[in-house]
């Protein structure tokens, strides 16, 4: 996947600095118009890229509804799908090797995609369009994923059986918060206790 840097997944992930220690908080500005933002601020996605991109609100509004262009304007917000239709055997058609995953529609290559967080970053899989399709169909509400920047984000870890619809950012920010934290073969509790962390931030 064409992601944002190394750089910005850990920025998402609030990783510390190489030698442990906490980092002060780091000043963004917009990339735009070089404005300074508050820690909470908008994201475009530079399309040629899948880059993410800080935005201030009035360089992002200008992108709003914006079909064809340079950037897209990325969603606030994610939403819990707590009626999501899914049975174990419709997930193990997907092929996917993990129990985590984002699903989105790839304009430039006209396509529905999955993707998986690993320790390597975000991880491109083989998507059965016919798998694809009958999710749709138990779920309308995935027909109204905007393109590129919305995604169904599923959690099956262990026990959990978790839908969302959320903005790619906050996929990214999953994905920076596994590269940052695994440790070993099975990751180890540092990275377990960042994805729990994350999904409980998601329901709230």
């Amino acid at each position: 996947m064409r992601s944002s840097s190394f750089a910005t997944l850990r920025r998402f992930a609030g990783a510390p600095k190489n030698n442990g220690a906490a980092r002060p908080p780091e000043v963004e500005h917009c990339e735009l118009c070089s404005v300074r933002l508050a820690p909470t601020h908008r994201h475009l996605l530079e399309m040629a890229t899948r880059r993410i991109v800080c935005s201030c609100d009035p360089c992002a509004l200008r992108f709003e509804n914006v079909l064809e262009g340079k950037f897209k304007l990325v969603p606030r917000d994610a939403k819990p799908l707590p009626d999501f239709q899914m049975t174990d055997m419709e997930w193990e058609g997907l092929s996917l090797p993990i129990s985590l995953a984002f699903f989105f529609y790839d304009t430039p290559n006209k396509k529905m995609a999955a993707y998986y967080p690993s320790p390597a970053g975000a991880t491109e899989s083989l998507l059965p369009l016919t798998a694809w399709e009958a999710l749709v169909a138990a779920n309308p509400i995935l027909s109204k994923l905007q393109p590129d920047v919305e995604t169904l984000l599923v959690n099956r870890t262990h026990e959990t059986r978790e839908y969302f619809i959320a903005p790619i950012d906050m996929c990214f920010e999953l994905v920076g918060l596994i590269r940052v934290h695994w440790r070993g073969f099975s990751g180890g509790e540092e990275v377990w206790t960042a994805i729990n962390g994350f999904f409980n931030r998601l329901k709230e």
